[in-house]
This record gives C-alpha cells, sequence and structure tokens, in this order.
C-alpha cells in the first residue's frame, strides 16, 4: 500500500503571520520564519517538512488562503 507524504506552500506576501495555522498542525510541520515579507509580517513556512501528512488543517484555517496543501503517493 502506497504511503502519502504531504508538502505545503506558503505565498509569503500573502501570509500575514497570525499563527493560526500552527495548533491545527498536529505533526509540528510549520513555524514562523525569522524572515518578513513586503508587508512586515513574519510568514510560516515548513520547519519540518517530512512529518507533513497533507492533512489540509492548515489551509483550511487560514483566513487569508495563503497555505495550499500538495500530496503525493510514495512506495512503502
Amino acid at each position: 500500500m502506497a504511503k502519502v507524504q504531504g508538502a505545503i506552500a506558503v505565498n509569503t506576501e500573502v501570509c500575514k503571520g497570525c499563527e493560526v495555522c500552527i495548533p491545527v498542525c498536529a505533526e509540528d510541520v510549520i513555524g514562523m520564519s525569522d524572515n518578513v515579507n513586503r508587508k512586515g509580517y513574519h510568514y510560516a513556512y515548513m520547519k519540518n517538512p517530512e512529518a507533513c501528512t497533507g492533512c489540509t488543517n492548515c489551509g483550511i484555517v487560514c483566513p487569508d488562503r495563503a497555505i495550499s496543501v500538495y500530496r503525493i503517493k510514495v512506495s512503502a
């Protein structure tokens, strides 16, 4: 049976650093960058990418729709 590996893509210019995505990530994948975007906000990024399951919780709760979630099947 194939395993699913997830990944997120954060539109860093849209993310306002509200951190709503962090507590909904059960796998502790998301962190806040030390860098800032053009508007001066720290933005979300994948701090632990190998743990992402592609559950989409972060994308669903993002008020600005700055997070896109992707899933790929990998061999077990």
